[in-house]
């Protein structure tokens, strides 16, 4: 009996990092496009298929690496407040 594992069937965590990392980048590029915008993590959760902990976790990210945005941690108040415009 042979056991074979295909590559693509057990993708790495980097990989699905980037993936969301990159979606909710186009999420923010998308909404920020007229100006900047604030949101929280919790309200933009079921739209980028993400949680609010996996949320803010990637915009420590965007923050230091999307530099086609401009991210701040605004403000805190039950939850992270973003700040986002187009860099």
């Amino acid at each position: 009996m042979e056991c074979t594992m295909s590559a693509t069937a057990n993708p790495s965590t980097t990989t699905d990092d980037l993936s969301k990392e990159e979606r909710l980048k186009r999420y923010l590029l998308d909404r920020a496009e007229e100006g900047e915008m604030y949101f929280k993590g919790k309200f933009i959760s079921e739209d980028v298929e993400l949680s609010p902990k996996e949320i803010g976790a990637l915009m420590v990210k965007l923050r230091d690496s999307a530099t086609e945005l401009t991210v701040e941690k605004w403000s805190y108040t039950g939850a992270t407040t973003w700040r986002v415009e187009p860099a």
